[in-house]
């Protein structure tokens, strides 16, 4: 007979049990936010301003828990996804007005994911490489997103946010200056506020911090089925993802501050800022080849990770907004909507990408176009989401606290007076 497990064993394991059931949203959606323009932004921050723009990492990690916190909040409390709350609350022109602007923002974003595969597979194949690269993988995410479970989907995700680590890696070979990066965590030192620099701090928090990322966290907690009972653990999930994101853009803006900002300071010509990849070939001469072989595959890694999930986060929110099924794991008969967007965004990206191949120029900028186009959106996204997240009647006792709401209305604040300055800044020349 099969000896009993004591009672405590017993406690633990299904805690653990519990743990694994629940995690997995918070780090996922966090991830997500360094993707292809994710790398791309933190590397042009680091390249043109060194360590300087290392201090909006710090306060942009607590905007981004909190953010992040609340959408999967109301995800738990509701059992809706946030496109679901915004047509219930506010009416379908709204609802279809700000999916009309993700959905062409998401374009762009799906875009530069593919733009970043391409950018990385040329750290090591020839640019011909493309050609089968690029369809083999917009197949792949496409297969795994329709024929796969959320669990599936979940699983892959969590063992890709581990090649995150790579960045780590590289930036510990440019041996940088490691005093004078804590310094600049704390205190930015002397701050020239021009069009440039406020242009770069909404590069870098509209990587961040972005709509789609709103979108997706409340909709994979609702369709994990995670309840209110179940919250605490969700909650140090996605305050450890938001943690983990920053944490991985700290290295990432240290690695080309100690190296390749001062290439770009005596000769700018001599780096490209609109291709990570060829940012990465420029580490190698700098910090060694094993520097910029872990630099393009976190590039890689990080731009398939971006390809899974802005479709999906895209395809929750149209179809939620219109109120037509959407989840993993169903068929195209089952939901057609969401299929279709899945199939519109990765196909249309995929294309799109191999008819610019030759355009260095053009595919940098769809790269970087989506962080200043979510920083702008953002503001719009985050109204709505604290004014459903303080409506008592939906919320119940889980509307937000003070603090929680000081943190988050100072964060829409702070985004819409860069949102003007960068706009008067680019009208005043």
């Amino acid at each position: 007979m099969k000896a009993r497990q004591p009672l405590k064993q017993r406690t633990y394991l299904a805690r653990l049990q519990l743990i694994l059931l629940v995690v997995g949203p918070g780090i996922i959606a966090a991830n997500a936010d360094n993707d292809a323009g994710g790398i791309l932004g933190y590397s042009q921050a680091g390249v043109q301003y060194g360590y300087r723009l290392l201090w909006i990492l710090a306060l942009s990690t607590i905007s981004l828990g909190v953010c992040q916190e609340i959408g999967a909040r109301m995800g738990a409390v509701t059992g809706k996804g946030l496109a679901d709350l915004i047509r219930e609350e506010y009416g379908v022109k709204i609802s279809l007005f700000a999916m009309v602007v993700l959905l062409i923002a998401n374009f762009a974003t799906t875009v530069s994911e593919f733009a970043g595969i391409t950018a990385a597979i040329e750290m090591f194949a020839p640019a011909a490489a493309r050609f089968v690269v690029l369809p083999v993988a917009a197949f792949a995410v496409w297969w795994l997103l329709t024929r796969g479970s959320y669990k599936r989907v979940e699983k892959v995700l969590i063992y890709a946010s581990f090649i995150y680590l790579a960045y780590i890696g590289s930036a510990l070979l440019a041996h940088p200056a490691w005093p004078r990066v804590f310094l600049r965590l704390a205190w930015p030192g002397h701050i020239a506020w021009n069009h440039a620099y406020v242009f770069m701090i909404i590069n870098v928090v509209g990587t961040t911090i972005t709509p789609w990322g709103q979108f997706y966290i409340q909709s994979t907690v609702r369709d994990k089925g995670i309840r209110p009972d179940q919250y605490s653990i969700t909650r140090a999930d996605v305050l450890f993802g938001a943690f983990f994101t920053n944490f991985i853009a700290f290295f990432i803006i240290v690695v080309c501050g100690a190296t390749l900002h001062q290439v770009y300071l005596a000769h700018p010509n001599q780096v490209n800022l609109n291709d990570a990849g060829a940012m990465a070939k420029s580490l190698v001469p700098l910090a060694g080849r094993a520097a910029g072989i872990l630099f393009a595959l976190g590039l890689f890694n990080a731009s398939l990770f971006g390809a899974m999930t802005v479709p999906v986060s895209t395809a929750y929110a149209i179809t939620e907004s219109l109120g037509w099924e959407s989840s993993l794991g169903l068929r195209a008969r089952e939901a057609p909507l969401f299929t279709g967007v899945l199939t519109f965004l990765l196909g249309g990206g995929a294309l799109t990408v191999l008819l610019l191949s030759n355009n260095v120029n053009a595919l940098g900028w769809l790269i970087i176009l989506p962080n200043i186009v979510g920083g702008v959106l953002l503001p719009i996204i985050l109204v709505l989401t604290l004014m459903l997240v303080n409506n008592r009647r939906l919320m119940g006792a889980f509307t937000n606290s003070r603090i929680y709401n000081v943190i988050a209305w100072t964060t829409v604040a702070v985004l819409i007076l860069l949102a003007l300055a960068a706009t008067y800044g680019a009208f005043a020349g």
